[in-house]
């Protein structure tokens, strides 16, 4: 597929549709996401931003968080995950389609920006930040979520087959929407990024999503449908050399005697960031 400027920088337009993708992802990841929302003390009233909402699991679990008793809004760019966050009539929660970058919000008007998983997908992730930065009262904070800043751990088995698979997946990315490396990592500097935004009482926390035998079916679904299918699968074949695609295909299929996720010693690890600020005056 030929991505066009207009586009986001890994592909999103309004018409993109990863639904299924960001529900496994969020019901995977639940426990450690609500953590993260746990850790940030919110309280009763506050009125929540969520840029880059998608399904809108984050916006239940941000409502939840103030008691039922605050004011959510969600944007998202696509209209598929809009239409889907709408269809779990979220109390106290207003949705809108459209671009972060022109979101209908007034300036100094948010208490707290939540996004996550979304600054990775920003052309100018710098212009992003600064216009979230001006939603928010001068009290408001910004909690900046990003998975994967240290790589993933699939077959701990297989540090070598597993260190080639996501050098494959890097490429892909490159490859398919004209990326540079660069491109592809400058969202490690999450800290830099609030800092050249002027927020103060800068702090950062990661957490370990850690899974093992026995595998929760939310577990289960996500590695085989999101990663091993959607993220890998045929795709890979010409970024891998071919013995290597063939041990990648047999530990990721569910016929095969070798399957991953059904080895006693499956051990997965991904780190989930969560970075803060405060937007002062």
């Amino acid at each position: 597929m030929d991505v066009g400027a207009t586009a986001g920088l890994l592909g999103d337009t309004p018409e993109r549709d990863y639904s299924r993708k960001l529900q496994l992802f969020n019901a995977f990841a639940q426990p450690e996401l609500r953590e993260a929302i746990a850790g940030l003390s919110l309280v009763p009233g506050m009125r929540i931003l969520d840029a880059g909402c998608g399904t809108g699991e984050a916006l239940q679990w941000l409502g939840e968080a103030t008691r039922g008793q605050g004011e959510l809004i969600g944007i998202d760019l696509s209209l598929a995950h809009v239409s889907a966050a709408r269809a779990r009539q979220l109390p106290n929660t207003t949705l809108f389609h459209g671009d972060l970058l022109a979101a209908p919000v007034a300036p100094q008007s948010v208490d707290l920006l939540w996004c996550v998983n979304t600054i990775n997908h920003l052309r100018e992730p710098l212009r992003g930040a600064r216009l979230m930065r001006s939603l928010l009262r001068p009290s408001g904070r910004i909690a900046l979520g990003q998975s994967s800043l240290v790589p993933d751990m699939f077959f701990a088995w297989d540090a070598r087959l597993e260190r080639l698979t996501n050098e494959a997946v890097r490429e892909y990315y490159r490859h398919r929407y004209r990326l540079q490396e660069r491109d592809l990592t400058a969202v490690r500097n999450l800290v830099g990024l609030l800092h050249q935004c002027g927020f103060r009482d800068i702090r950062a926390h990661t957490l370990p999503i850690e899974r093992i035998q026995p595998l929760r079916q939310a577990d289960r679904d996500y590695l085989l449908e999101a990663i091993f299918r959607a993220t890998w699968g045929e795709r890979l074949r010409p970024y891998l050399a071919a013995e290597d695609f063939a041990e990648l295909t047999r530990l990721t299929d569910p016929d095969q005697p070798q399957f991953a996720l059904r080895r006693a010693d499956f051990h997965f690890l991904q780190s989930f960031t969560l970075v803060t600020g405060e937007a002062g005056t």
